[in-house]
């Protein structure tokens, strides 16, 4: 198995870890993570309870993620999960 991978400015060898989930339970709908983003990726959502409202955050646009993790490092309580892409031989699967 192999994965999509870069290089580093200075030539070490990464590979990009995308967003895979979050976990609505956790997040607190603070905007950080919303902010570090700079790919559009992720997206606020508002649920509308009797008692209060409350807002989380969505990945919206999976696709465009880069896979720098800039989200996740930013949330205070790590409600992101992420996982690379594997490569094979016909292309790329997530």
């Amino acid at each position: 198995m192999s994965f999509t991978t870069g290089l580093t400015k200075d030539g070490h060898e990464w590979t990009p870890q995308f967003i895979k989930a979050i976990e609505k339970d956790l997040c607190i709908g603070c905007g950080r993570c919303y902010k570090a983003c700079a790919m559009d990726v992720l997206a606020y959502e508002e649920v509308d309870s009797e008692e209060t409202a409350k807002a989380y955050m969505t990945v919206a646009n999976a696709g465009n993620c880069i896979g720098c993790q800039a989200c996740g490092r930013t949330c205070p309580k790590k409600c992101f999960s992420f996982e690379p892409v594997e490569v094979h031989a016909y292309g790329y699967t997530s």
